[in-house]
Parts: C-alpha cells; sequence; structure tokens
C-alpha cells in the first residue's frame, strides 16, 4: 500500500481512537498548504518532526500523550518513504525525542510504543556501515539495537511481536560491507544468548521452589524466542557463539516443560535452515561439532532422544550442501547412533533407529547406487557390516526397531544390496522359520523389502524355498511365497521361468497322479502352491529387465494353453498380462527424469518402447487367445479378461487391428443372421432362464466390437456404424440391442472416436430417430446415454435434432428405471445448454411439420416452450412427464430465465393443481415444492393467492401420499414466507389442518428442547446431507419433516404419534437389562434394538430406594434378621401393617387361586385372566401408577382401586436371595 493510501485511510476514519489522527493529519496539511510546500514525504517528515518535540522531550518526558500518539503513528508511516540521508542526519534528534518512549514503556500505552518501534527501524535500516561502528556508549544505532532487544521481552504480546519484527527486518537488510552477518548480529547474538542463559539458570536455582503457576516460564520462552528471531534473520547465528547457544539449549532441553523443549529444537531446526545456502554453510561443520561435543549419556532417556534429533537434522542439511563428504563420514555416524539401539529406554532405540533411517534416506547419494566408485562401494561395504552386527544377540531387544532401520537399508541400497546384505536375508530368513519367533510380522516387511531391492533370485539362492526336493534336515519354505507375490517387480523373468514354472509342473503333476480318488490334505496343499505360484506372474510381469530374451513364443505358447486349459489361473495371467503392457505405457508416458527412472525402474523410455515394440509382435496371437477365452466365459467372470483385452488393443499394430475386426464383423453378421433364421419356438426356449448359461455368440462378439472400436482406424467407422443400425431396430433382443447403443458413449473417448460422431452426426442423428419405436425398456438408458453424446457433438446447423427427440427424452423423465430417469434428466440440462449457446432451428426438417415451417433462432426460452408444449399432451401420462422435465430444467436454469418466463410458467401449472388426473397433480406437487423453495420470493409470493388453496384441495387425500406431500409443502412455505402469510389465503374450511400444522411444529419443538435439557438433543441435521445425488433431488424429494410421512394428524396428541415426533433424527437404541450385560453376537439381541427412545422403567418411591440393603461376602442380599425399626423390610408398596397369617393366605393363593400358573398338555404354562368383582382377589396385580397417563389421556374414567403387593416372611430366619435362583423355570412348590 503506498503512503497516499494510508494517508486516505486516515482521513476518513472508522473508529474513535483514529479521529485524533486524523485531526492532527489536517493540522499539518493546512500548514503545509499555508507556506506552499507540496506534500511530499519529506514535507510531512519535517512537520511532524516540529509537532515531536512539542509532545515529547527528553527532559519533560510524555508531555502530551494524546497528541504524541498521532504524531509517532503518522511518523511511523512516513518514515520508510522519506531518503535515507536525511534520516540519517535526524537519528540523534529522534532517538533522544523517543528515548523516554522506548526506555520507560511500562507506563506508557502499546500503540505509541509499537509506533515508536516501528519510527526506529526506519532510522536503523537507513543507517550505513560508519554509523554501526560508533560503540553503545554513543547515541547511535547500537543503542537504538539495544532498544529494540530490551523490548523484543516486553510482557505485552503485541509490543513483543513489533520489536522482533524491527529486528529481523533489520539484520536481514545490512549495510553494504564484505562481512556475511549484520555488523549488529554478534550484539545481537551476544545480548539475547546473555538474557536465556540467566534466565535459564535462574529457573535452574528455582526448581522445585516454584509454584505451579509459574511452570509455564513465559520469561524464558520470549528470550528463546529472541534467539529464534535473531537465528532466522542473521544468515544463521554468528559463528563465534554456536557453541555457548549450542550448550545453552541442550540444558534447556532436559526441562520437563515441553514448550521450552519444543522452542529450543525450533531454534536448531531455524539454524540449520539458515545454513542450507551456500553463503552460510562455513558455518555448518563448526556447529555439527559443538553439538557432537554435547553428546549426552548413553542412558539419558530425557536428553538423548532430542540431540539425536538434532544430529539427524544437522546432517540432513550437511548431505544437502556437501553430500560426498556426508556419505564418507556415514560408517562412523551409523555406528555412532547404533549403540544406542542398545539402550533400555524404549524412547531411546525409537530415536536411534530414526535417526538411522534418516541417515539412509538423505545421506546416501543417487550416484553411489548408479555407478559407484571403489570408495563408495566400500563405504556401502561398512554399512552393511554395520547392520549385519545389528541383528546379534547385543540388540536383541530393540529388533523390532532394527527390522525398520533394515528395511530402509534395503531400500537405499537397492540392488546393490546382493552381496553385500545377503547375511542380513539369511539371518532373517531362520529367525521368521523359528516357530518361536514373535516378530514374524515384521520379518516379512524386512524380507519384502529385500525382494524388491535384491529381486527374488538372490534372495532364494539364501534362503531356498525346499518344496520340490526338500534337503534333509531343512523345512520347507512356502510361507516365502506370499512375501514374494506382494514383492516383485521390475526384475528378470527368466528366473520365473527357471525355478517357478518347474516347480509348478511338480506340484501340479502330483496332483494329477491322485487321480479322481478323494482329495487328502496334502492334495489340497499341492493345489494352493500351484495357485501361489503363478500368483507371483503379476509381479515377474511388472517392467521385466530382460523381456525381449525371456518373453518368447515358448512362453507365450505356454499362457496360451493354460488360459484354455486352467480357468482358475485366468485370473493372475491375465492381470499379469495387462500389467506387462501397462507398467511399460506408464514409464514412457511419464515425466519422470531419466537418472531418477534409472534408480527407481532400471529402464530408460528407450528401453520400455523397445519392450513395447517386441510385445506388438504377441498382440494378435495373444488377442485371438483371449477372444476364445473370452467367449468360454461366463458373463459374470469376463470383467479381467476385457481390461486385459483392451490392453493389449492399445498396443496392436494397425494392420493387424484391421484384420481382427473384419473377423470379428463377418463372425457377428453371421450370428445375426443366424439369429434371425430361428423360429419363434426355439426364441422361447432361450429366454427361459437356466443357471450358468453362456450368452448368445452376438452379444460376445458385440463386446469385443465396443472394446476394439476406439483403437479402429477412421475406415471402419462406415462398417462399424452400419453394424449399430442392423441391429438397433431388432427389438426382439433387448441386451444386444443395449450393447449396440453403448457404442457412441464408448467412441466418444477416444479423438478418433470424436471426430467421427463430428463427422457422421448427421448419420447419427437419422438413425436415432428411426429406431426411436424399437427401443425396448432395458436399453432405455443406454440410449439416452447414446443420444446425449449425439447431443455434445452436434453442430450449430443441425439443431433441429433436439425438438425432434425432445418428445423422447421428455417422456423418459417417468421412466420407472431411476438410472433411465437420471439420465433423462441429464439430457434434457445439456439440451438447454445446448440450445442457450444459440443457433438457427430449421423447423422444415423435424418430423410431422410442415415442409414451409419458419426457421427459429435457438435459446433458452424456446427451448422451454419446446418442453411446454407437451402440457397439451393427449394423455395424462405425456402431460405430468412434461411437468417433472419442466421442473428439471427450470431448477437448473431459473437464474437465467426472465422472470415474465418464469411468472408465466408458475401461473400455468397452478391451473394444474384444479385437474382431476391424480399423475398430473403429482407432478404439479413436485413441481410446486422446487418452486417454493428456489424460485425468487417476488415470484412466487404473489402466487400464493392460488397456491395455497389449490393445494389444500388435496388435503383430505390419502392416496400416493398426497395428505403428507401437500403438509411438507405447507410447512416450507411457512418456513419461507411466514405463518400469516400462508393463513391468510387459506380456504375457511382447511384453517384446521393449517393450524395442525403450526401446532405438530411448536410440539416438535418443545420436545428438542426437552431433550436438550435432558441432554439428549439429536445430532445435527447435516447428518441428512448425502442422501441424495443432486441438489434437484434433494429439494425435490428431501423432507425434514418428522410427520412428513404421517396421513393421521387427528391423533398428534397419542403417546405413540409423540414417540414418532421425537424420533425424527432415525436415531436406533438398545434397551440393556441392567442385570445381564448385552450379547450382540446373539441372534436374541436384536429384540433389545429399537428405533424409538426407551422410556425409563418406573421406579420405587424414594422411601424405598433410600433403604440400606445389606450384602454377605458373595454379594447376596440378605433380609431379616435386622436392627433396623422399619420390620416391613420387604414392602414393595403400600403403608399398612401385614400379619403372618395374611402372608400365607397370599401365599396359598397364588399357589392354589383361581389367578395362579397351571400347567397345561405338554407343559405348557398357563395364566387366567378372568378378574372377580371388586378385585377381592387380585392380590397379585399391580397397578402400574403413571399418574395421569400424558396429555389428559384416560381422566375422567373412574379412579382406579389401588392394589397392592405385599412379601411377607414366613419366620424371622435369616435367608439369602441370590441373582441366580430368579433364573430357575421351575413350578412353585405346593403347600403341605
Amino acid at each position: 500500500m503506498s503512503l497516499t493510501e494510508k494517508l486516505d485511510k486516515i482521513r476518513s476514519p472508522k473508529l474513535q481512537n483514529q479521529r485524533e489522527t486524523a485531526v492532527v493529519l489536517s493540522a499539518v496539511e493546512d500548514t503545509l498548504k499555508d507556506q506552499k510546500y507540496s506534500a511530499t514525504p519529506t514535507a510531512y517528515f519535517s512537520a511532524l518532526l516540529a509537532l515531536l518535540t512539542q509532545s515529547v522531550s527528553s527532559s519533560n518526558g510524555l508531555v502530551n500523550k494524546e497528541l504524541a500518539t498521532s504524531v509517532v503513528y503518522l511518523l511511523d508511516l512516513v518514515a520508510p518513504h522519506v531518503p535515507a540521508p536525511l534520516l540519517r542526519s535526524k537519528f540523534s534528534q529522534i532517538l533522544t525525542s523517543l528515548w523516554p518512549v522506548l526506555t520507560h514503556s511500562d507506563g506508557i500505552e502499546a500503540p505509541l510504543v509499537r509506533s515508536s518501534i516501528g519510527c526506529l527501524e526506519s532510522l536503523l535500516l537507513a543507517q550505513d556501515n560508519a554509523a554501526w561502528a560508533f560503540p553503545q556508549t554513543q547515541v547511535g544505532p547500537r543503542r537504538g539495537i539495544a532498544v529494540l532487544l530490551a523490548l523484543a521481552s516486553d510482557h505485552r504480546p503485541k509490543v513483543r511481536k513489533r520489536s522482533q519484527d524491527a529486528i529481523t527486518h533489520v539484520l536481514k537488510n545490512a549495510p553494504p560491507s564484505p562481512s556475511v552477518d549484520h555488523p549488529a548480529a554478534d550484539m545481537c547474538a551476544e545480548t539475547a544468548l546473555r538474557n536465556v542463559s540467566d534466565l535459564a539458570a535462574a529457573n535452574g536455582k528455582k526448581k522445585g521452589k516454584v509454584h505451579r503457576q509459574e511452570e509455564h516460564q513465559p520469561g524464558l520462552v520470549h528470550a528463546l524466542q529472541l534467539v529464534k528471531t535473531i537465528a532466522s534473520a542473521s544468515g544463521g547465528w554468528p559463528s563465534k557463539k554456536i557453541e555457548p547457544l549450542c550448550e545453552v539449549l541442550m540444558n534447556i532441553s532436559k526441562s520437563n516443560n515441553e514448550y521450552l523443549t519444543m522452542a529450543a529444537f525450533e531454534i536448531f531446526e531455524v539454524i540449520f535452515a539458515s545454513l542450507a545456502d551456500e553463503i552460510s554453510s562455513a558455518k555448518l561443520p563448526r556447529l555439527m561439532g559443538a553439538i557432537s561435543e554435547l553428546r549426552p549419556s548413553q542412558n539419558d532417556s530425557q536428553l538423548l532422544p532430542p540431540w539425536i534429533a538434532v544430529i539427524s537434522r544437522g546432517y540432513d542439511v550437511s548431505a544437502q550442501l556437501d553430500p560426498e563428504d556426508t556419505f564418507q563420514k556415514l560408517p562412523d555416524l551409523f555406528e555412532m547412533v547404533s549403540g544406542f539401539l542398545a539402550s533400555s529406554s524404549h524412547n531411546i532405540r525409537i530415536s536411534a533407529a530414526e535417526c538411522l533411517i534418516s541417515f539412509l534416506v538423505n545421506c546416501v547419494p543417487n550416484t553411489t547406487i548408479l555407478e559407484p566408485s571403489i570408495f563408495d562401494e566400500k563405504v556401502l561395504g561398512r554399512l552393511a557390516k554395520s547392520a549385519i552386527a545389528l541383528l546379534s544377540v547385543k540388540y536383541q531387544s530393540a529388533w523390532m526397531e532394527v527390522f525398520t532401520v533394515l528395511s530402509a537399508l534395503f531400500t537405499t541400497f537397492k540392488w546393490r544390496s546382493v552381496g553385500l546384505l545377503d547375511e542380513v536375508v539369511k539371518t532373517i530368513g531362520e529367525l521368521r522359520g523359528s516357530d518361536s519367533f514373535n516378530g514374524k510380522k515384521e520379518a516379512d516387511a524386512v524380507l519384502g523389502e529385500a525382494v524388491e531391492a535384491m529381486g527374488p533370485e538372490s534372495v532364494l539362492n539364501v534362503l531356498p524355498l525346499n518344496l520340490a526336493k526338500p534337503k534333509a534336515g531343512q523345512t520347507g519354505r512356502a510361507w516365502l511365497l506370499p512375501i514374494l507375490r506382494d514383492h516383485v517387480q521390475n526384475t528378470n523373468l527368466a528366473h520365473f521361468r527357471s525355478e517357478f514354472v518347474p516347480l509348478s509342473e511338480t506340484m501340479f503333476q502330483r496332483v494329477i497322479d491322485n487321480g479322481t480318488s478323494e482329495k487328502t490334505m496334502e492334495i489340497k496343499i499341492f493345489e494352493t502352491l500351484v495357485q501361489q505360484i503363478w500368483a507371483l506372474l503379476p509381479g515377474y510381469l511388472n517392467a521385466p529387465l530382460d523381456l525381449a530374451n525371456a518373453f518368447d513364443q515358448s512362453f507365450a505358447e505356454m499362457l496360451a494353453n493354460l488360459l484354455y486349459k486352467q480357468p482358475e489361473l485366468r485370473t493372475d495371467i491375465c492381470r499379469a498380462l495387462q500389467n506387462l503392457v501397462e507398467s511399460h505405457k506408464e514409464i514412457i508416458s511419464g515425466d519422470i527424469p531419466e537418472q531418477d527412472l534409472l534408480l527407481q525402474r532400471r529402464m530408460t523410455k528407450a528401453d520400455a518402447q523397445k519392450h513395447i515394440d517386441h510385445l506388438s509382435t504377441f498382440a494378435g496371437n495373444l488377442l485371438a487367445v483371449l477372444f476364445n477365452v473370452y467367449s468360454q466365459t461366463l458373463p459374470q467372470y469376463r470383467g479381467y479378461i476385457l481390461q486385459c483385452i483392451n490392453a493389449y488393443l492399445s498396443i496392436t499394430p494397425e494392420k493387424e487391428l484391421l484384420e481382427t475386426f473384419n473377423r470379428v464383423t463377418a463372425m457377428l453378421e453371421a450370428a445375426l443372421a443366424e439369429s434371425t433364421s430361428q423360429t419363434q419356438a426355439d426364441k422361447q426356449k432361450q429366454k427361459q432362464p437356466q443357471t450358468d448359461k453362456m450368452p448368445p455368440t452376438s452379444h460376445t462378439l458385440m463386446d469385443l466390437i465396443i472394446t476394439l472400436s476406439i483403437y479402429l482406424p477412421r475406415p471402419t467407422f462406415p462398417t462399424l456404424f452400419s453394424l449399430a443400425a442392423v441391429i438397433l431396430p431388432q427389438s426382439s433382443d433387448p441386451q444386444l440391442q443395449k450393447k449396440a447403443y453403448k457404442l457412441l458413449p464408448r467412441l466418444a473417448t477416444s479423438p478418433t472416436g470424436t471426430f467421427a460422431l463430428q463427422d457422421r452426426n448427421a448419420e447419427l442423428q437419422a438413425l436415432l430417430l428411426s429406431t426411436a419405436s424399437t427401443v425396448s425398456a432395458p436399453a432405455r438408458r443406454d440410449r439416452l446415454a447414446a443420444v446425449a453424446v449425439v447431443v455434445e457433438h452436434l453442430p450449430q446447423t443441425s439443431l433441429h435434432f433436439i425438438p425432434s427427440i425432445l418428445s423422447e427424452v421428455v417422456i423418459s423423465a417417468k421412466e420407472v428405471n431411476e438410472k433411465a430417469r437420471t439420465a433423462a434428466f441429464d439430457l434434457l440440462v445439456l439440451m438447454a445448454k445446448k440450445m442457450s449457446q444459440g443457433g438457427q432451428i430449421d423447423q422444415s426438417q423435424i418430423p410431422n411439420m410442415p415442409a414451409g415451417a419458419p426457421i427459429a433462432s435457438a435459446s433458452l426460452e424456446e427451448f422451454f416452450t419446446m418442453v411446454s408444449a407437451g402440457l397439451v399432451g393427449s394423455t395424462p401420462h405425456m402431460i405430468s412427464a412434461s411437468i417433472t422435465a419442466l421442473t428439471r430444467i427450470l431448477y437448473e436454469f431459473s437464474s437465467q430465465l426472465p422472470q415474465p418466463v418464469i411468472e408465466e410458467i408458475v401461473t400455468t401449472l397452478d391451473l394444474y393443481l384444479a385437474d382431476a388426473n391424480r399423475e398430473i397433480v403429482r407432478s404439479v406437487l413436485g413441481f410446486v415444492k422446487v418452486a417454493i423453495i428456489s424460485l425468487p420470493e417476488p415470484i412466487i409470493k404473489p402466487r400464493l393467492e392460488t397456491l395455497i388453496p389449490g393445494l389444500t384441495s388435496w388435503s383430505r387425500e390419502h392416496k400416493a401420499h398426497f395428505r403428507a406431500k401437500v403438509k411438507h409443502i405447507l410447512e416450507r412455505t411457512i418456513r419461507r414466507f411466514g405463518y400469516d402469510a400462508v393463513e391468510k389465503y387459506c380456504p375457511e374450511d382447511q384453517k384446521k389442518f393449517i393450524h395442525n400444522i403450526r401446532k405438530t411444529k411448536e410440539r416438535r419443538k418443545r420436545h428438542k428442547a426437552a431433550d436438550a435439557a435432558e441432554g439428549t438433543a439429536s445430532e445435527p441435521q447435516d447428518r441428512k446431507k448425502g442422501r441424495f445425488e443432486s441438489e434437484y433431488d434433494e429439494a425435490l424429494y428431501g423432507s425434514d419433516s418428522s410427520s412428513s410421512s404421517s396421513t393421521d394428524t387427528d391423533n398428534r396428541d397419542s403417546p405413540s404419534t409423540r414417540d414418532n415426533d421425537n424420533n425424527d433424527t432415525g436415531g436406533t437404541y438398545i434397551t440393556e437389562d441392567p442385570s445381564e450385560p448385552l450379547d450382540l453376537l446373539d441372534r436374541k439381541s436384536l429384540a433389545h434394538i429399537s428405533s424409538r427412545k426407551p422410556l425409563p422403567k418406573p421406579s420405587l418411591s424414594s422411601k424405598h430406594n433410600n433403604r440400606n440393603t445389606k450384602t454377605d461376602a458373595d454379594g447376596k442380599l440378605i433380609f431379616g434378621n435386622s436392627n433396623d425399626d422399619d420390620d416391613d423390610a420387604m414392602a414393595l408398596d403400600g403403608e399398612g401393617e401385614g400379619s403372618l397369617e395374611q402372608g400365607i393366605n397370599a401365599y396359598v393363593d397364588a399357589i392354589r387361586g383361581r389367578d395362579a400358573v397351571q400347567r397345561g398338555r405338554g407343559g405348557r404354562l398357563k395364566f387366567s385372566n378372568k378378574r372377580e368383582k371388586g378385585g377381592g382377589s387380585a392380590a397379585m396385580d399391580v397397578d402400574n401408577d403413571d399418574g395421569d397417563g400424558g396429555d389428559g389421556e384416560g381422566k375422567g374414567k373412574g379412579k382406579a382401586s389401588e392394589k397392592k403387593v405385599r412379601f411377607i416372611l414366613a419366620s424371622k430366619t435369616q435367608f439369602h436371595l441370590s441373582t441366580s435362583s430368579s433364573k430357575g423355570s421351575q413350578p412353585p412348590p405346593s403347600m403341605p
């Protein structure tokens, strides 16, 4: 922002505290005008200096606080634009004036201090090398920087931040000199280091005596922040101050305060980052030497991890600056850090492992792997020996960490691991083969990295499988096969042919030798081994290095035979053949640099292209095999074969493509001729469903034609389109017709196909129009997709195709199939966009239009007019479809249509609310809902006068959920326009319906508030996002009304209806028995899951809840033999006293009375539901005393007689009531 813009902002203040500044600025400008000075930065600066001496002085201090604040603020804005010589000449005057503010800042407001810091920053930036040579005792720049250093630790955050920013700016803009550092860098570093050292020492003395509130140590954190500021601003910390700084920071890292530890390591990170450039890199060796000398004790778990992290980061920067020198030091560093893996502290081991991994990733140059010198090979050998030593017993407790380091070592060494790390592979393989070894997962990861780096051949030389001819005393290593499957890539295919093909033959021969006998476990193992062996092929064919030699005619023939004879191996073989093509194409099309490509793949783009050329010689024969296999495979298992075919078609030469296409086309024509010659009886037999039935040959060949289409040259397109013209009119075979329609969308995915669609657009238009009457229902969606492709490539001169096919698209909006409806809606939107681009519509070319029909201009309004023509259709279905189509495109383009057009559409469709046909009205309801939600208020609000009566006239119609839909639309209308606006236009006989909506809404709010008060509020409505695939579907079908599906509003006060209202969020509840946990694995647990919130169980009165119950040592409840005054300890209800005789009578009545439980035939329990008049014998009936029943229901029915249950002890003998005794199902004993 320029000075003029800043001053303009001040001249029109928006805040009260800015008005004083505006007044001062106005006075300055008036003075300059009176004295006829131009408004330059120098003129402003001179005038403000005069005001500064009036408001602040070195002798009297702050004379006028308000004036000083405004003047210094304006000086801060103007000073950066003043010439440097003028600032240097006025340095002493300004610093002397501002001295009271800067040195006695505690009693001065922060805005004035911040502005003073800004002025001082501008002055310091203008100083030259000679001025910085003055000592701090004189009035010069060093005294100014000392003030900034003091303010950089101020307790006020904004003052502290402004000071640190000023120091950063000053140190980064050093005056011209041969030195790398700023003249004040040493002074700043010394001051900051002294502050940190003093505070750290003081905090160390107070350790253990500090109050909890002082543990944060803000002073030390601020001092560390200042060190970080200086280190990041001055090209790295000054070289002479590196050793003491490292010592202080390492001591601070011992602190338990995580903020201090983080601040210390952030400083190290800043120092390393600042040393990453060539200018400051000379400081790095000294810094690393200082850090190395501060090496903590071997078992210092508090300080050693951060020290290791600093070492790791430091050598990362060193590797960027001098990779060769750092690589030569790597073996010693590796050996030093690996010694920490023997520590008993887990944190130390983790830090050491991460440091070693960082060394391997960052400090090993790529050139040492691609083209190593003799010296580089010696360094790699030393690293390998150190890694092998990590597998000794000394490091056994750290083997999990060691395994991660070894994985990184294999990843870094890549193919150089061969010979160097064979001992590592052997040791880990022996550990992995031991049954008692617990780290199998980690060992598998290391061996997997070894397979990727060394290749499977080198790994198997060290760890042979021992499967075909196991040696005595050596176990088989079949567990290696899954590891090989997941990690083999970019290796030699010849190894698979020499090692695994014979092994597969041996295993398969043992399966064959078993014959038709029952399969033993051993035979099943052999079959599994065969599967696992061929599962390795996709990895071996992932960019193999020796493709030109290993993939020959004999190998291709073997794969072809396996595809024919071994269906269970087809998946792996097809995936392998697909990998073979795609891995090479990925290398060719990638933008990876050549050196990185060699490092990753050991192959250049030229090599990959040679391999593709070699493969293309086999493509024709492989495609023939794949075509045959495809025709012999059931449709549900064909996907992977088609993907493989697609891959090889992309590399097949054009001549072979044409030959393949001609053969498939001839076979398809023959199959079509054969199918047309069949009798009707034969076709009926074919339509009968059969399990695992192969599809007709024509279907299979059509799939292949579609796959071929995007690779075909342009001369073949006439044949291709003629095939489509033959198949599309055949409605007798819907599946074949469906496949033919898929041809156009497939062609649109290739550049050649897109050109053909544009070139033959007129031919395709005629074909689609001529086949409109023969399309079958299953092919409707694919036909709409084909029409969409034609419309997308439609030239502006052929827009008559849109009105020609529009009626079919509109009627498809009412299709039963959801995907077909969605395709129709998308096509309507696409047509509207095409029409909105303009052009001419030759109406004479539209079917059933006169030859002299005028030419119309294409526009969005014209398209709406075309769709609206369906409203005068002859059938209700057509009218309904037209309304649905209008709803969709109006929702999409309402913002682009003129308001009169929208008003006309709304007015027209409003009339259809009075239609007697329910199908039409159903569509109109959808339109009204979308209109109320999406259209502007000025358009909809005037139409409420007719819309509301029309809607309410259907509120009594329960069929097709009309009542619920109307209710929801009215709810949305009330939400948008208010209750009064809806009630105003509502007919008198429907007012009750509107009132019910309002009451329902208010009741819902009350229940929601009550739930929120109880802490059971439902989740926010954001949960409903994602229910619909588009915004239109959400607007049309969405409903956040809890009662939108209810058809009965007269009983809204019933308890069940209230439950439904409370469950509008679709929550799920689990009712759990407190005496027994719910077993979710039990099928009976579904009975405990409910979509309604469970009601709380009725509790006993507080009197009984507060009883002091006793338990014995087993946790059983103890009753009787109590010293309490309450003799009636078992009374569950009632207040009266009971006698022994009453208790016996109640017991006898429960056993033998008319309400007693009896056993019928088969031992089934029977319960009597008879009741005596007066309730005299209902001693065991318990009333559910729930008050008034809720909402006043049940009142006026008479007061229910109070029935009480009392259990009386037959004697005063103590007894136990066990929880397990209640689970028995034995009948009660009879009385003697």
